[in-house]
């Protein structure tokens, strides 16, 4: 079982999802095809993970119908412009291996060259319009930069992948989603961005306050946190390579929440992010060149 959301433009995407950042290409094949295996049917990856001919593999290794599959991806930053934005997208059908994309995202906003971004997306609105992707949107936006986008082009983004877990919930930048009709996708949905920076200090995964509430459902912290964001009406996209916590992160239809677990855990915020400041992330600083196909 699982449950899916419906898009601005109507298009029905799965809530719950599988990511692959930080999957090594050599595991990624592997951990598609056991997470389509498992049940997952929304893939989300970009073209800076430089796995996207593996996830491409994973998918038809899979024996899963290609239409039966979610495919998510991102363009980098170093594609930003319009032609640019065009090509990316060619290179990433290609390392997929797909014809369409089902989302397509930007990847991060760069405020200091906006009207690159600018372009960009309007090469993703051509790119819909012409039947080449599904849906559009964009990742790591903030209210201000987000309605600028919207203010300077002509579809609303359908998705907005930001990081979303009970020590960061951003709801201002939900807030903001909501009142644009744009679904808010959390990327690190259960915070472990922040084990991945060294902070042993404080985990989601042995917080006391989670792990009470897991254990009153018979679940785990992971599999509550999950639970709550699919409650809290966001998309979610788990990441892991190992086979045992990528079913254990689908199996997360079983049970409800009550409106005060869920209050409790929105409570944890700390305010503190664990990836990048979006605002940080420059051309200078984060260029990196995609590969062609």
């Amino acid at each position: 079982m699982s449950m899916n959301l419906t898009l601005n433009n109507g298009v029905e995407m799965p809530a719950l999802g599988f990511g692959v950042f930080q999957t090594p290409p050599e595991t990624t094949a592997a951990s598609v095809a056991e997470a389509l295996r498992v049940g997952y049917r929304l893939i989300d990856t970009a073209a800076s993970y430089f796995n996207e001919r593996e996830v491409g593999e994973g998918i038809r290794r899979s024996g899963v119908d290609r239409s039966d599959i979610f495919v998510e991806t991102k363009l980098w930053i170093s594609d930003y412009g319009y032609d640019e934005a065009l090509h990316a997208f060619d290179k990433s059908v290609g390392k997929l291996g797909v014809e369409t994309i089902d989302l397509l995202l930007l990847h991060q906003p760069v405020p200091s060259q906006f009207d690159k971004t600018v372009a960009a997306y309007k090469a993703l609105e051509t790119l819909l319009a012409d039947g080449k992707v599904r849906a559009i949107g964009v990742s790591n936006f903030l209210p201000e930069v987000l309605r600028d986008l919207v203010d300077q082009t002509d579809i609303v983004p359908a998705v907005n992948q930001v990081e979303v877990h009970p020590y960061f919930t951003q709801q201002d930048v939900q807030e903001a989603d909501k009142d644009h009709g744009i679904l808010t996708q959390a990327w690190s949905p259960m915070g472990g961005i922040t084990s991945y920076r060294g902070d042993s200090s404080r985990s989601t995964f042995n917080d006391p306050v989670l792990s009470e509430i897991a254990g009153k459902y018979g679940k785990t912290p992971a599999q509550v946190m999950l639970r709550w964001h699919l409650q809290e009406g966001r998309s979610a996209i788990p990441k892991s390579v190992n086979p045992e916590r990528i079913a254990a992160n689908f199996d997360v239809f079983d049970f409800e929440l009550t409106g005060d677990d869920l209050a409790t855990i929105s409570g944890l915020d700390t305010g503190v992010r664990g990836g990048p400041d979006p605002e940080s992330v420059t051309p200078e600083a984060f260029g990196r060149d995609i590969p062609e196909a």
